[in-house]
């Protein structure tokens, strides 16, 4: 849905504007077609599981952190100071910025490494506006938190499949 205010490309669906947050009802949202899009549209983020969050301080060594995700088969860890989420170091982060450089860079802190300032949804949020986030941003995963911006979970694009896949076989009874 294009906003005929501003011209920003938003979500169909959306009821306002995520650029100029100017109300997009009755501008051509079509409504949902399917019991799947309505889910996605009208469900929050919660309903997709998020798994808690795993938070590591910026001064944490790069070899304690590995290890931990390896230990709990994770993909991410939050990077947080005073419950506030300053980063995020991933699977990915792993691959680009540190390579095959893991053991020479052990002792070197997360913060180093991180994708500082990560992009959040509210959990409140609907599984739509988290997956356009996703979608723009190239993310597998995605914090969640709370009103005062406090880490509460994280999704990733498994709890997505895993929620499409329920709902279709919902849809299909």
């Amino acid at each position: 849905m294009i906003c005929p205010h501003c011209g920003h490309e938003n979500i169909a669906g959306a009821d306002v504007c995520d650029e100029c947050l100017q109300s997009l009802v009755d501008h051509g949202v079509s409504p949902a077609s399917s019991h799947v899009e309505r889910r996605i549209l009208e469900n929050p983020v919660t309903a997709l599981k998020p798994a808690p969050p795993v938070a590591v301080r910026p001064d944490q060594p790069l070899q304690e952190v590995l290890s931990l995700m390896v230990e709990r088969r994770i993909g991410c860890v939050l990077v947080v100071e005073r419950d506030e989420i300053v980063g995020i170091f991933s699977e990915r982060d792993a691959l680009m910025k540190i390579g095959d450089r893991a053991a020479q860079l052990s002792q070197e802190p997360i913060g180093d490494f991180m994708t500082p300032n990560p992009e959040c949804v509210d959990a409140d949020a609907s599984i739509a506006f988290a997956l356009h986030k996703m979608d723009v941003g190239g993310y597998r995963h995605l914090p969640v938190v709370d009103s005062r911006g406090r880490p509460t979970g994280v999704i990733s694009v498994r709890n997505v499949l895993a929620f499409l896949t329920q709902e279709y076989a919902l849809a299909e009874e």
